[in-house]
């Protein structure tokens, strides 16, 4: 599976690619990071960073699109930001018809370093060594968007089958399903 991974960000749009499945090494296809200039306005930044993910989706064809979850910050100019970049790249993948997975911050860390607390140096370094890298890829907005990917590589085959049972559930909880029992 080929998964684009999407750290939002108006300033830095952390985004990488990385090929494999549950259980099996992983390989980096790229990383980098979209940037906009912070005096320019909104509009043209949100249209650079679609510009910028849309080169990445062009060049790379990922069969899904992880983007981290926007949570509350203190500061809500950041995460109004964030909020509005992560939109732009849930709408470029919906544009194509790839999947997006939303996961949060402790989520990618837990799956990646094995605690939901670490930090970025940590989060950093265990991509290095899952991706068999030289060096941390840099900046952490990058290695954020590679652990965004591995995440969603090793949790998607548990997702999928958790929202196959809902699924199940409830087709069998539907109202014609329930007319042919008795109480």
């Amino acid at each position: 599976m080929r998964v684009l991974g999407v750290d939002p960000g108006l300033t830095r749009c952390g985004v990488g690619v990385v090929d494999g499945v549950a259980g099996r090494p992983l390989t980096m296809v790229g990383v980098g990071v979209v940037r906009t200039p912070p005096e320019a306005e909104l509009s043209h930044r949100l249209l650079a960073v679609e510009q910028g993910l849309e080169q990445w989706l062009d060049e790379h064809q990922p069969e899904f699109v992880a983007v981290e979850r926007v949570f509350s910050q203190h500061n809500v100019s950041t995460v109004m930001g964030t909020a509005q970049a992560s939109a732009v790249a849930m709408l470029c993948a919906a544009r194509r018809g790839i999947p997006v997975a939303l996961h949060t911050p402790s989520e990618v860390k837990a799956a990646v370093t094995g605690t939901g607390r670490a930090d970025k140096a940590q989060v950093g370094a265990m991509v290095t060594r899952l991706l068999r890298l030289s060096a941390p890829p840099k900046p952490a907005d990058a290695a954020d968007a590679l652990a965004l990917a591995i995440c969603h590589i090793w949790r998607a085959p548990a997702q999928n089958r958790l929202q196959q049972a809902v699924a199940e559930h409830t087709a069998r909880r539907t109202p014609q399903a329930m007319k042919g029992r008795t109480a």
